[in-house]
C-alpha cells in the first residue's frame, strides 16, 4: 500500500537552492480553483501565459494576456478535443534540459521556448465512476494530455515546476511574491513527487474500473494492488494511549473539519480511533435492519438492538437488552433521529450517536451534551462494495472482498420437520443480521424484534450459547420462545441442546457440519424449527 499525503502547504524557498525564474507557464486545468490568481501573479512578473481551451477563456475574462495553445503550436484541437497539448513544441519546451546546450539548440530549432511552470489538474475520472456514469462517458474522462504534461514537467523538475493540485497554489503564490518570481529546487522537487502520487492514483482508479466492469472474474485479483490513502487528520491516539494514530481517506482528499467516506460530524468532540471503529460497526448493523431500528454497540459488538413501530420504542427496547454494557457505548439508528428519541438518548452517557440524519430538535437536544459526538452516515457509501485489508508482521497483507449483499431468508433451506412461524421467521431474519456483526464465535438471541443476549468472542461455540443465555437472564429476559442465530455451523449438538433446554423455539445457522444430523435430531425432538443459510458470517 502506498500512502498519498493530503495537500499540505508547499515548503517555502530553500535559501541553499537555486530558484528558477518562471518566464513562461502553461496552464490547463479542469478545476480552475486558484488558477486565475496564480496567473495574475505570474503575469505581474512578466511571465508568458500559455493556456488551453476553457482555461484560456477564464484568463481572458479576468483581463489577463494569454496565448492559446493552438496559437502557440499552430495546430487546432483535433479528434473532438482529445488532442490539444500533445504537440512537440509544447513538450520540447518542458523537457529541454536548460544546462544541456544540445537540448537548448534543438528547442530553438523547433521554434519553441522553455516552459518553466506547468499547472494542470486532471479530468475527474474518479468522480465519473462515483456518479455511475456510462462506460463511454467514463472513457472520455480518461485524461491523456494532462498526465503527459505533468509527468514531463516532473521529470524535468530541476528546471520546471509541475503543479497538479489546486490546494498548492496559495503557497506557490506566496513563494513567487517573496522571491521575485522564482521557485526553489526544494519546492519543485516536492511538486514533482506530488505529481507521481497523483498520476499513480489516477491510473489505479482507471485500472480498478476496468477490472470491475469489463474483465472476467479470474482477472479481479490483480497481480499487484495499490491502495492510495489521503491523510485526513491526526487522531489523539490509537486503541491505547501509547499508540499513535491518524485518519485517512481512500477516496478524494478532505480538508478542514470534513470527514471522509460520506460521514458528517454535526456536533461534539473530535472522533478517536476507537470511536471510528465502533461507530462504523454500529452504523453498518443499524443500516442492515428493517423498519425503525436502534442499535447499541460496545467494542464493535452489538449489546442491544431492537426493531419497533416507533424510534423511541426501538431505542428503549435496545437499551433494555443490556443497559449495563450500553454505558459509554455507540447508539446507531437506521432512520433520522427525532427530537423525542433524542430526549431519551440524553438520559445515558454515550460516546457517539450515528444515524442517516438528525432533526433540528434532535441536534439542539443532543448538542447540550458537549462530549457527545453526532455523526451522520450515508447509507449508499456505507454499503458500497469494498476490499478489507489487514496488515501482518513480516510485510504480509491479506485482502478480501466485503462479502456482498446477503440474500436473506429467501435463500434459506428448512432443516427441521417443523417450519418456523411467520413471527419466528421475522425474528430469525433480524437475528441473522445481528449475528453477522458480532465477533466470533457468535450467538444471538432475539424475540419480538429485540436482542435479548449475545455471546461473542468465545473459543467454544457452546460457551457462546451459554453466555448469550446468561446475558439475557441477567437483564430479566427469559429465552423461552426466542430464536437463536449462529454465525457458523454447530460442530456438535451440545450448543443447540443447551439453547433448546432454555426454551429457544427456532434456530438459524449456516449448516455444513459433519454432525448436522445430530443437531437436526435434537431440534426435531424438541419440536423446534431450524433453517440452514448455506452462508457463514464469521468475523475473526
Amino acid at each position: 500500500m502506498s500512502t498519498a499525503h493530503s495537500s499540505a502547504a508547499i515548503s517555502s524557498a530553500d535559501p541553499g537552492s537555486a530558484d528558477t525564474k518562471v518566464c513562461a507557464a502553461l496552464l490547463s486545468a479542469w478545476d480552475k480553483t486558484g488558477v486565475v490568481e496564480l496567473a495574475r501573479v505570474l503575469a505581474k512578473g512578466g511571465t508568458l501565459l500559455l493556456a488551453s481551451g476553457g482555461t484560456a477563456d477564464a484568463l481572458r475574462e479576468a483581463g489577463l494576456p494569454v496565448t492559446s495553445i493552438e496559437q502557440y503550436t499552430g495546430m487546432a484541437p483535433a479528434f473532438g478535443g482529445r488532442v490539444k497539448t500533445l504537440h512537440p513544441r509544447v513538450h520540447a519546451g518542458i523537457l529541454a534540459r536548460r544546462d544541456v546546450p544540445e537540448d537548448m539548440a534543438d528547442l530553438h530549432k523547433s521554434g519553441g521556448q522553455p516552459i518553466d511552470l506547468v499547472c494542470v489538474n486532471l479530468y475527474p475520472f474518479e468522480q465519473a465512476v462515483r456518479e455511475g456514469r456510462s462506460p463511454e462517458e467514463r472513457t472520455e474522462m480518461i485524461d491523456i494530455g494532462g498526465p503527459t504534461l505533468l509527468r514531463a514537467a516532473a521529470k524535468n523538475w530541476r528546471s520546471v515546476a509541475a503543479v497538479s493540485d489546486p490546494a498548492d497554489i496559495p503557497s506557490l503564490i506566496t513563494e513567487l511574491e517573496e522571491s521575485g518570481g522564482g521557485l526553489s529546487a526544494r519546492t519543485r522537487r516536492q511538486l514533482a513527487a506530488r505529481v507521481f502520487e497523483t498520476t499513480a492514483r489516477y491510473e489505479t482508479a482507471i485500472r480498478d474500473d476496468f477490472l470491475d466492469t469489463d474483465s472476467p472474474p479470474e482477472c479481479c485479483r490483480p497481480d499487484g494492488m495499490e491502495q492510495h490513502l489521503h491523510a485526513a487528520g491526526d487522531l489523539r491516539y490509537g486503541e491505547n494511549p501509547h499508540q499513535s494514530a491518524a485518519l485517512y481517506s481512500t477516496a478524494d482528499p478532505v480538508s478542514g473539519e470534513d470527514l471522509p467516506g460520506g460521514w458528517r460530524k454535526l456536533a461534539g468532540k473530535s472522533l478517536s480511533y476507537n470511536n471510528w471503529v465502533d461507530l462504523t460497526a454500529a452504523a453498518e448493523v443499524a443500516a442492515s435492519l428493517p423498519g425503525n431500528a436502534a442499535v447499541v454497540v460496545k467494542h464493535t459488538n452489538p449489546c442491544g438492538a431492537a426493531v419497533a413501530d416507533s424510534q423511541t420504542e426501538a431505542w428503549e427496547r435496545a437499551l433494555a437488552g443490556d443497559p449495563v454494557s450500553a454505558f459509554g457505548g455507540i447508539a446507531a439508528f437506521n432512520q433520522p433521529v427525532t427530537g423525542k428519541a433524542a430526549a431519551k438518548l440524553t438520559e445515558l452517557f454515550l460516546e457517539v450517536v450515528t444515524a442517516p440524519g438528525f432533526s433540528e430538535e434532535a441536534v439542539a437536544e443532543l448538542s447540550r451534551k458537549k462530549r457527545l459526538r453526532l455523526v451522520e452516515y450515508d447509507r449508499a457509501d456505507l454499503l458500497r462494495d469494498r476490499r478489507d485489508f489487514r496488515t501482518l508482521p513480516g510485510g504480509v497483507c491479506v485482502a478480501q472482498d466485503a462479502g456482498g449483499e446477503d440474500p436473506g431468508p429467501a435463500s434459506w433451506e428448512p432443516a427441521s420437520v417443523r417450519k418456523p412461524t411467520a413471527e419466528e421467521l421475522a425474528d430469525l431474519d433480524i437475528a441473522w443480521r445481528l449475528v453477522s456483526a458480532v465477533k466470533s464465535n457468535a450467538i444471538v438471541l432475539v424475540r419480538g424484534g429485540q436482542l435479548l443476549g449475545a455471546g461473542a468472542g468465545q473459543m467454544s461455540r457452546v460457551d457462546s450459547v451459554r453466555l448469550a443465555i446468561e446475558k439475557a437472564r441477567s437483564h430479566g429476559h427469559e429465552p423461552h420462545g426466542a430464536v437463536l442465530a449462529s454465525d457458523a455451523f454447530f460442530p456438535f449438538a451440545d450448543g443447540p441442546t443447551l439453547a433448546l433446554e432454555a426454551g429457544v423455539a427456532a434456530l438459524v445457522q449456516p449448516g455444513g457440519s459433519r454432525r448436522d444430523g445430530d443437531t437436526v435430531a435434537v431440534v426435531d425432538d424438541a419440536g423446534a424449527a431450524m433453517l440452514f443459510t448455506g452462508r457463514r458470517v464469521f468475523r475473526h
